[in-house]
């Protein structure tokens, strides 16, 4: 079929979506990402020459470098529709020259959003292709390619085939070590509370310890206990103060890239990468049916949280049709449409509100639907009134012991009708209602429990506490979190036990030579400045090879130093205290790239080697004969099987206890529930909670 025009996006799926929107004058193909890069066998960067790089065609991009310049001759005119960051406008410049379009020709075209209206209004827009954003995406790559293209071989000479070091990729390796140190050298101290039980005619309701005689008290030791215990006297206790307030909760920004990928997280426990998967799904387009392919949300690459105002007023209409006007924060307000699409910085958000969740169920699949839903919901609480809350909180005496009983109920449900944030510790707000007291009511006690406690180490990093803190600090941006989680756990630098990153010896070997040779690479504030630098290349407002320059020359003086005085560090095998069992060396314990094995010692005459296995103190409850032992599976989740296998199959995702359930005869297994652990029988009836 002839054409006019040739449009060009990255993906196959975004340009099948566009195609059916522009009509047949205009042809919709796919560069399937980069198409031109830094070669992978050099540095491909001419330091002299101001940082100048040598870019080449992607190996294996021949044929659709080919197939595009072919359509591209055939055209009166090519549009380069990349996505809207500094990423696709570098896709957008490489394509520029592999195709000979002119750059000062207004040939690329940016759109927030994959639907009819947006990607007709962008096309009646198209602007000429951006430099500055170019400048910036190269600086990142020139810079990142200087530091992993020079570091890398030293680990390699040094330590061990395989490694790399990288800019985002050490902070974050330093962070996990560094809060581990944090872990290794802490001292639980011991402090006590009493929680008490109170009772106002049939009401019960619970307060705990505050001071004595009108002054806030501490309480380290058992000694202290007796001090406040030795003071009461009897069960009556007086109600001295109750203070009432309203207190107003706001609903959580919409999402930008990274609380995405946190709150992704902790609801949906999905890992960053499987995020931006599914997000990239969404974005590019979903079968609705006879309404055809339409993107649902808009694009999910942002660290912006603003909301245009076509989306507020549509929203606005829809929260007061759905929920009632006193439910709308801009129901009083005057919200103008937006005007136009060209506009690359907004936050995550669905692309028409009207699409709920409900109706999105049909054409969606189970883990599209869950980050649909959570997208949706997001956006839509954060259109919506605050929650009002009634709190209360009521001051208990006697003989100068004070308690405090605090209480909170929700007066009016605002956003909250809709959607409530995730926190980390997976700690939920709950309504705690007190019974109506008033000053000179006495309460009885039903009972009165000092607890001992121990204070608890920094918790280790998960995914989403990671990325929020690589945020915070100003640590790489949007684009980078989940290609730098996945490198520090592909290196095997750290390993994910329980969802929480712990660094392995490995990890803690190369971080340690980093942070003794190139101290700059780990300083948090020298990188945070660099993406700072970054963002003003993107502005117009700096230089890109000064902000290199600035960068390198100091690091080169690192790299000279780090040549000359970093010894080879021999990773030695552990013995493993057994013999080969098919030629009778000793075996030893080595360090792979997936983390210790046991190998034999007599390599490479002999290259028998064996998994390490786990076990847990249990007998196999099948065969009765093996030892249960701790596997993972090809997507590295945890399972447990017979250590006598293939002889016997027995394999199960949760893990078995070691007991007989006293119903049935079956075995129990431990599961994983909702605030704890709990012991079930594989039939189903029979459970016991687990003691925390």
């Amino acid at each position: 079929m002839a054409y006019k025009y040739l449009v060009i996006v990255e993906s196959p799926a975004k340009a099948k979506t566009i195609e059916k929107y522009l009509g047949r004058n205009y042809k919709v193909v796919a560069s399937v990402g980069h198409i031109r890069d830094l070669p992978k066998s050099k540095m491909g960067i001419d330091v002299e020459n101001n940082y100048e790089p040598h870019y080449i065609s992607i190996r294996g991009k021949g044929d659709v470098i080919k197939s595009l310049r072919s359509a591209a001759k055939k055209a009166q005119k090519v549009y380069l529709a990349s996505d809207p960051d500094r990423e696709g406008e570098a896709i957008a410049w490489h394509l520029a020259h592999l195709l000979n379009l002119d750059l000062e020709d207004k040939n690329r075209v940016v759109f927030n959003e994959i639907t009819k209206d947006a990607v007709k209004a962008a096309f009646k827009e198209p602007r000429t292709i951006d430099l500055d954003l170019v400048d910036a995406q190269q600086a990142r790559r020139v810079l990142d390619r200087l530091v992993g293209y020079s570091i890398s071989p030293i680990l390699w000479r040094k330590v061990k085939k395989g490694l790399s070091a990288g800019r985002v990729q050490s902070i974050a390796l330093k962070m996990i070590i560094d809060r581990e140190k944090e872990i290794r050298q802490f001292i639980p101290e011991e402090y006590w509370s009493i929680d008490g039980n109170f009772q106002k005619e049939r009401k019960k309701f619970k307060a705990n310890f505050w001071g004595v005689d009108g002054k806030k008290k501490k309480l380290p030791n058992a000694e202290s206990i007796k001090e406040v215990t030795s003071r009461l006297d009897g069960k009556d206790y007086d109600v001295v103060k109750v203070e009432k307030k309203e207190r107003k909760r706001n609903p959580a920004a919409p999402f930008t890239t990274s609380s995405m990928q946190q709150e992704a997280a902790r609801k949906l426990n999905f890992r960053t990468r499987k995020t931006m998967m599914v997000a990239q799904q969404l974005y590019e387009g979903i079968a609705l049916g006879k309404q055809g392919t339409v993107g649902l949300i808009t694009y999910m690459r942002t660290d912006s949280k603003r909301i245009a105002d076509s989306a507020k007023a549509e929203a606005a209409e829809f929260i007061e049709t759905t929920y009632g006007k006193e439910y709308s924060s801009h129901s009083h307000k005057k919200v103008k449409n937006a005007q136009g699409a060209q506009d690359a910085h907004e936050a995550v958000r669905p692309t028409s509100v009207t699409r709920t969740p409900e109706e999105m169920k049909q054409y969606l699949d189970k883990d599209q639907l869950k980050l649909y839903t959570l997208i949706w919901s997001r956006f839509v609480a954060s259109q919506m009134t605050p929650a009002v809350l009634d709190t209360m909180k009521v001051t208990l005496e006697q003989n100068g012991v004070i308690f405090i009983a605090n209480g909170s109920k929700i007066k009016f449900k605002g956003f909250m009708q809709v959607y409530v944030e995730g926190t980390d510790d997976g700690k939920e707000e709950k309504e705690n209602i007190l019974p109506e007291l008033v000053v000179g009511d006495v309460v009885k006690a039903i009972d009165i429990e000092p607890k001992q406690h121990f204070t608890q180490p920094p918790a280790r990093f998960s995914e989403a506490t990671l990325i929020r803190t690589l945020e915070e600090k100003g640590v790489g941006r949007p684009s980078t979190y989940a290609p730098t989680i996945e490198t520090i756990q592909r290196r095997y630098y750290v390993k994910l036990q329980q969802k929480r990153f712990e660094p392995t010896e490995l990890g803690e070997i190369v971080n340690s030579l980093i942070e003794d040779f190139f101290p700059q690479i780990v300083d948090v504030n020298f990188t945070a400045e660099m993406e700072t630098d970054l963002d003003k290349v993107e502005d117009g407002k700096e230089n890109w090879v000064k902000v290199v320059d600035r960068f390198y020359k100091p690091f080169e003086t690192e790299l000279t130093n780090a040549e000359e005085k970093i010894e080879k560090i021999q990773i030695k095998d552990e013995p493993a205290g057994f013999d080969c069992d098919v030629c009778g060396h000793p075996m030893v314990i080595k360090l792979g790239r997936y983390g210790k094995f046991y190998a034999c010692s007599n390599f490479p005459d002999c290259r028998n080697t064996k998994p390490i296995v786990k076990e847990i103190g249990v007998i196999c409850p099948v065969c009765h004969k093996g030892q249960v032992i701790e596997r993972k599976s090809k997507k590295n989740r945890l399972f447990y099987g017979c250590s006598r296998y293939p002889d016997c199959d027995f394999t199960s995702w949760d893990k078995p206890v070691g007991r007989d359930c006293p119903k049935c005869g079956q075995y129990l297994v431990e599961k994983k529930v909702k605030g704890g652990k709990q012991v079930v029988c594989i039939n189903g009836d029979y459970e016991e909670n687990v003691q925390k």
